[in-house]
């Protein structure tokens, strides 16, 4: 077991996806056709022992408390673990000041009644594997104060966006938390992960409520880096790494599925990632239908040709019906003889009036849930 209090915090005040984000938090977002994003780092969190977690939601919170109303399936112990989900209810009509600190500071109390020795924080909008026993022990050998988990990349000027970046010295001490401007290919992008005693967790939040009630908690440990009270230490990740923090990052996450390495990097049988599983019948494939390429769930309905495509449970593409470079969320119908590229098509939404939607790589379209197009 894991001496650590696991906590999944809300998506950012600053980032937002536009359309998705209207109906579910990040961390409902689906992903791969039958997963949440949160199943990422709840199975993180639950592969590594952690057996007490706490998920921070902010807005929309329906479909992710519903998802997570079945702790048993993320195989959380049953006797000793606990999985909460806390809402921060004081949501004021200027975003700013809507920050994790915000919402950490209205939950202080459950947080300090916790035994555990550290806390261990993570992002419900961020996709990677992870054994956070790793992070932990070298954190606790190295005598750092906090230890966040990074990786470098050398496509920084056109991915990950808006994300943290952390400016290193040579002994992988962090001097500075920064957002990532798309300025330079090569960058340290934060993972927005930290483990710290729980104390000092508590100590963070008091102080950056006192400093600032518009301060996240990346600019709090910046503040942290630069005033050089604290000892901040990075660790390095290796593997598949993706970030939702916007539409176009969401679609490529979901396409960068249909890359067996990237797949195979974030699904290992050794880590499994749990979900909530949906009993529904295998997809039928008609004599008109094909695939190639895809994804495609259980319990869908294949008439038509579906290419280069993720699809979710349910999903109805008619006979003549032509799927490419898309994302088709559960229970969506695409009718006859329609064509559809470059689309994210939400839950419950029919494309059965309009001949095409064509949208480019770039630039993908966004179909609404439950609209009749």
């Amino acid at each position: 077991m894991c001496d650590a209090l696991g906590i999944i915090s809300s998506s950012a005040n600053r980032l937002r996806v536009q359309g998705l984000q209207d109906y579910r938090p990040m961390g409902a977002f689906s992903f791969a056709g039958r997963y949440r994003v949160i199943d990422f780092p709840l199975s993180n969190m639950s592969n590594s022992g952690i057996d007490r977690i706490q998920v921070y939601v902010r807005e929309n919170p329906r479909s992710l408390a519903e998802h997570l109303s079945n702790e048993n399936a993320f195989n959380i112990n049953s006797k000793k673990g606990k999985l909460q989900v806390l809402f921060s209810d004081r949501n004021t009509a200027n975003d700013i000041y809507n920050t994790d600190v915000a919402a950490y500071a209205q939950n202080l109390d459950i947080i300090a009644r916790v035994s555990n020795t550290y806390v261990i924080l993570a992002p419900s909008y961020m996709l990677y594997t992870q054994n956070y026993n790793d992070v932990l022990k070298q954190h606790m050998e190295s005598g750092a104060d906090i230890t966040i988990l990074y990786q470098h990349v050398n496509n920084a000027k056109d991915h990950f966006l808006n994300c943290n970046t952390l400016t290193l010295n040579r002994q992988k001490g962090v001097l500075a938390v920064e957002k990532n401007r798309g300025t330079a290919q090569s960058r340290n992008i934060s993972l927005n992960t930290y483990v710290m005693k729980k104390d000092l967790f508590i100590e963070l939040i008091e102080k950056s409520m006192k400093f600032s009630s518009v301060y996240t908690m990346a600019q709090t440990i910046d503040q942290a880096c630069r005033s050089g009270d604290y000892d901040v230490r990075g660790m390095m990740h290796k593997g598949y790494i993706a970030t939702c923090s916007d539409f176009k990052s969401y679609y490529d996450a979901n396409m960068d599925m249909l890359n067996l390495d990237d797949a195979h990097s974030l699904f290992n049988p050794a880590w499994p990632i749990y979900t909530v599983t949906t009993d529904s019948a295998p997809t039928n494939y008609f004599e008109t239908g094909s695939a190639r390429n895809s994804l495609i769930s259980n319990g869908c309905t294949i008439r038509g040709h579906v290419e280069n495509s993720v699809i979710g449970r349910g999903v109805t593409i008619e006979e003549g019906a032509v799927v490419k470079n898309s994302v088709v969320l559960a229970y969506s119908k695409i009718g006859k003889n329609v064509s559809v590229e470059y689309q994210v098509v939400d839950k419950w939404a029919q494309v059965i009036h309009t001949s095409s939607l064509i949208g480019t790589p770039d630039h993908p379209g966004y179909i609404r849930r439950n609209d009749i197009l």
